[in-house]
């Protein structure tokens, strides 16, 4: 791939990204639980770690978060946002080369859990509350959960464009 189609592949990645993720944020919540949402834009962070590499993919979260804290007025997220996301990639770019493209979606549960635990340790962080950890149980649970189903939305992703068009991108 040359370095202008894989820079115009990865801009279009980190766009959809930012879409979907703005596009969640206007959907009702799925819980009365706060906190809980399906993280839909990480389907694109696994699509790019698995086809662009995981420096591409640590572009796509990088820009999805501040972009999306600031067009979205949630700078004051964006620490939660931040720790959370760099944790998940950390446990992506360490698994991902161990567990197979058919297994994505136990990749994403992994890396969700990993999401909340960075989002909780931010939460006690800045707020000096430790009591904040009895939420964790609650945020696991909806990991495991959402990170089943945009773990398996990516892998559905991967495989369909691989049946119908053979490798589209090159990790190198």
């Amino acid at each position: 791939m040359t370095k202008t189609r894989r820079l115009t592949v990865l801009a279009l990645l980190c766009a959809v990204a930012l879409v979907m993720f703005t596009i969640e944020l206007q959907l009702p919540s799925l819980t009365s639980v706060p906190g809980i949402k399906l993280g839909l834009s990480n389907i694109v962070t696994l699509f790019t770690m698995y086809t662009l590499g995981p420096g591409s993919a640590l572009t796509v979260l990088g820009i999805r978060v501040i972009l999306g804290g600031i067009l979205t007025g949630q700078v004051g997220a964006l620490a939660y946002s931040l720790s959370g996301g760099l944790l998940a990639y950390l446990v992506l770019f360490l698994l991902c080369r161990r567990i197979p493209v058919k297994q994505l979606w136990v990749l994403s549960v992994l890396s969700a859990i990993s999401h909340n635990v960075g989002q909780i340790l931010a939460a006690v962080a800045i707020s000096q509350t430790p009591e904040l950890w009895w939420y964790l149980p609650v945020l696991v649970i909806s990991g495991i959960v959402t990170g089943a189903f945009t773990g398996l939305a990516a892998q559905f992703l991967l495989f369909r464009l691989e049946k119908t068009h053979g490798y589209l991108f090159s990790k190198k």
